[in-house]
């Protein structure tokens, strides 16, 4: 299954791995718009589609990413091809893959998002705390 990774902390050094996975489970919407994004990764344009959609939630299941939305959106995106982006959101090419990790993130329990893992740990903190655990694991042996 793809992932969509980044380094986190000491870029090239391989001990630290951020690894990002749907929880599409708010309803269809939510659904929606995790493919949406899988739709602008293959572009290399993830992050920023993600962040877009972050800046213009307008609640659960309100019509705020609707397929008509969702493509809308992507207008925003620099050097974003919205042909093929639109063509992959109406194809819908990622449902399986969504629905495949949102299944795995209810299994291991997740009841919201984010919800954060380090070596398989779930940990309930805020960014600072988490950055700092990090560091710890990385200044040992």
């Amino acid at each position: 299954m793809r992932q969509i990774e980044e380094t986190y902390l000491k870029p090239g050094t391989g001990k630290v791995r951020f690894i990002y996975h749907h929880m599409a489970f708010l309803g269809p919407e939510s659904q929606y718009a995790a493919e949406a994004s899988e739709c602008a990764n293959e572009q290399g344009k993830f992050w920023e589609y993600a962040d877009t959609l972050f800046a213009n939630q307008r609640g659960e299941n309100q019509g705020g990413f609707n397929f008509s939305r969702l493509k809308s959106l992507a207008q925003g995106i620099p050097g974003l091809d919205t042909a093929t982006f639109n063509s992959c959101v109406d194809s819908r090419r990622y449902r399986q893959t969504v629905e495949q990790e949102t299944q795995q993130g209810q299994t291991r329990g997740v009841q919201h998002t984010p919800t954060i893992f380090i070596n398989n740990q779930e940990v309930q903190a805020d960014f600072g705390t988490i950055n700092q655990r990090i560091n710890q694991i990385l200044a040992q042996p």
